[in-house]
């Protein structure tokens, strides 16, 4: 038995896809059970819950032979560093007591770091943590920036033609990766042989992207002009509390730019870098249906 958490989600869900095509027995572990019926449909045990519920966590893991472990995003936290934390002790309470053999996390590119990362500092605790649990060898698969988080600005580039880049550097290069790849490199990870010792995958994307890059995709993608536009630092927190962030998720993303901007993101294992397929074109095709259904 293979336990999913966080199955109805970008990743998770491509993980449970791919371990039921395997033919391996799934649990799939969601908040909302009304999400879970193609999964449920193919064969997949479902387990709802919320996974700061350390029961919910004991029991999804039981008798499970490998797991995929993330810490969902939460932008209306009041205490996103805090519940996190709690998710990964959970997490590791739940692999100790079930004896699971082998556990795979979603981790990010700059988890090394303890401070200055951001929302990303989760990821540090979530590593610290499931590092300490006996029994388990864990696979952290360390991501960069997700290609998808750009379609956070689609009615910004579909009506007004601007792709915002909060603090400037709107031609720097750098890694991103599409979901779907994060969602197989985890997959493949459990469905190959069990390592025999704790270890890291790095991901990054098959080409490095700037925002002017992605500003180019999306004009032809939408058949209108987008600009890659510098806005201050000090506009991140205002715009992500109008977008819907808590004030201290917002706070958390500015520490994340400015991270990035110090060059904290950076890879600890470059021996262990895999590279995705998924072009960004591939993932902006989808800011037409993206805006309109939304």
């Amino acid at each position: 038995m293979f336990t999913v958490f966080g199955a109805t989600g970008h990743t998770g869900a491509v993980v449970a896809d791919r371990l039921l095509a395997a033919g391996k027995p799934v649990r799939i572990v969601v908040r909302d059970a009304g999400k879970a019926g193609a999964l449920a449909a193919r064969g997949a045990e479902v387990v709802t819950g919320d996974l700061t519920d350390r029961a919910v966590i004991a029991r999804a893991l039981r008798g499970a032979e490998g797991a995929y472990l993330l810490a969902p995003p939460d932008l209306q936290a009041t205490d996103l560093i805090g519940r996190n934390r709690a998710i990964a002790e959970h997490y590791a309470a739940g692999l100790a007591a079930a004896r699971v053999p082998h556990a795979v996390f979603l981790s990010s590119v700059g988890a090394q770091h303890a401070t200055g990362i951001g929302p990303a500092v989760t990821n540090h605790h979530g590593e610290v943590a499931l590092r300490a649990v006996p029994g388990t060898v864990l696979t952290f698969v360390r991501a960069p920036g997700f290609m998808e988080n750009l379609l956070g600005s689609a009615q910004a580039m579909k009506s007004d033609g601007i792709l915002p880049v909060f603090g400037g550097g709107e031609t720097h290069r750098f890694p991103m990766i599409a979901t779907r790849d994060i969602g197989e490199t985890a997959a493949a990870a459990l469905l190959g042989p069990r390592p025999s010792a704790t270890r890291w995958i790095e991901l990054r994307g098959p080409r490095d992207y700037s925002y002017a890059d992605a500003a180019a995709i999306a004009s032809r993608v939408l058949g209108r002009t987008v600009t890659a536009t510098p806005l201050p630092l000090d506009a991140a927190v205002p715009a992500l509390t109008a977008a819907g962030f808590s004030p201290h998720v917002a706070g958390l993303f500015r520490e994340m730019i400015e991270g990035a901007q110090r060059g904290l993101f950076s890879y600890e294992h470059p021996e262990s870098i895999v590279t995705g397929r998924v072009e960004l074109a591939e993932v902006l095709e989808q800011l037409v249906r993206y805006t309109e259904t939304r």
